[in-house]
């Protein structure tokens, strides 16, 4: 099957789909994302993802490509000329194609750039691997100061992903100058303390407010289990008693090693496995 994807207004095959060889995403990386999970196809958490995409287009001063009635209906059509029933939507927003210059050009002269990909993805490897589990390395947090500003500047997650791939982890966990850790190249952070409290990393221009740790954060909730949310250091987390992550691209993910390290018993722990059971009963489920 052809993928398709949308672009400005076009329903495209994939090898025929591009953009502007002046776009600022391309040349700038001036541009926003969001990813949303499909799940039976429905969209999950859909209002809060687009709610965030909506603040990091504000912080930029970027203008929105369309309504988000209008975005749903697009995310829907790409789903559906995809065949996507489990997966996820990358949807992606550049200020525009402008001649190359470091100013932001008048908002009269230019149109934002829109574009939509869906892809499948198997639910069964997804849990597959959650009972397997990840592990992590850390490494020095070198990214601008507005992490909580969803951009496709993602050259240092590149780079310390890539990095751990190749000292055999999955997932990279950035580490502050103060020590801290601050979240993962693309998921944030957690850790479960010996007595049960679960601890992330408070929202702050160093992380993203992620929709999947909000998510988590109901499950919890649900669970009756105490959060603390507090930044927290590698010694902790490598004392914990369990680690995940979370995001849309693998909701509650476990973490079975930092470093080389174990954590706990070097097993998906009990608790997250309770998490990753509960996840969707705490999630908005969107018709497309």
């Amino acid at each position: 099957m052809s993928r398709v994807v949308y672009v400005n207004g076009q329903y495209l095959p994939y090898w025929q789909a591009q953009v502007h060889v002046e776009d600022r995403g391309f040349q700038f990386g001036d541009a926003v994302y969001e990813v949303i999970e499909v799940r039976g196809r429905q969209l999950v958490d859909a209002t809060s993802h687009l709610n965030r995409l909506s603040r990091s287009l504000g912080e930029l001063s970027m203008a929105r490509p369309m309504s988000d009635r209008a975005l749903l209906h697009v995310i829907g059509e790409t789903v559906r000329h995809n065949l996507v029933r489990d997966g996820q939507v990358y949807l992606q927003v550049t200020r525009g194609a402008a001649p190359r210059d470091f100013f932001f050009p008048p908002a009269e002269t230019i149109e934002p750039t829109l574009v939509v990909i869906a892809r499948p993805i198997s639910k069964t490897a997804q849990d597959a691997k959650a009972q397997q589990g990840l592990t992590v390395t850390t490494t020095p947090d070198i990214r601008w100061g507005r992490c909580d500003i969803k951009t496709v500047m993602l050259l240092p997650a590149c780079l310390a992903k890539t990095a751990a791939r190749k000292a055999g982890a999955r997932e990279a966990w950035f580490v502050d100058p103060d020590g801290f850790i601050t979240e993962g190249g693309s998921s944030n952070a957690w850790i479960i303390m010996q007595d049960n409290t679960l601890v992330t990393r408070h929202i702050d221009n160093k992380i993203l407010a992620g929709i999947t740790r909000a998510t988590t954060q109901r499950a919890i909730e649900k669970l009756g289990l105490q959060l603390d949310e507090r930044s927290f250091t590698r010694a902790e987390a490598l004392a914990a008693k369990e680690a995940f992550a979370t995001a849309a691209s693998m909701q509650v993910m476990p973490i079975t090693a930092i470093d080389g390290e174990k954590i706990g018993t070097g097993q998906p722990g009990v608790m997250t496995l309770q998490l990753r059971g509960v996840f969707y009963s705490a999630a908005e489920f969107t018709d497309i």
